[in-house]
């Protein structure tokens, strides 16, 4: 059965949709930017937001009993590839190996962010 995912330590959603959902075991994390929830802006740089951006899914996925070790999948929306090497040098902090499976295309993030990441996470098995 299919479940809302709703963390009061994360932006509230801006549209239909909601932050995460749970459906057998997997959680699916939508897309996050790089918004503090205490101040409702976008951090600076592409660091900043990369940073901000996997701080608020941890946030989501904390709502759901899990953490940043359980993601099996994300995906990277780059307002420019020419920001790769710093996004990924702060995404790197962020994970350890074996690390989730990535996929990172050039597109247009919400709000005029520089970085928007989506996430699937995957509850261990008892």
């Amino acid at each position: 059965m299919k479940r809302e995912i709703l963390s009061q330590a994360a932006p509230t959603p801006a549209g239909p949709y909601s932050q995460a959902v749970e459906e057998s075991g997997t959680v699916y994390c939508a897309g996050q930017v790089g918004i503090s929830k205490a101040t409702g802006q976008l951090e600076g740089s592409i660091a900043a937001q990369t940073k901000r951006a996997l701080e608020n899914i941890s946030e989501v996925l904390k709502a759901a009993g899990l953490g940043l070790d359980d993601v099996v999948k994300t995906t990277v929306f780059l307002a420019d590839m020419g920001l790769y090497p710093q996004m990924n040098e702060e995404y790197a902090k962020h994970f350890r190996a074996p690390f989730p499976a990535r996929t990172t295309v050039q597109a247009a993030p919400p709000r005029g962010a520089l970085v928007e990441i989506d996430a699937v996470a995957r509850k261990k098995s008892p």
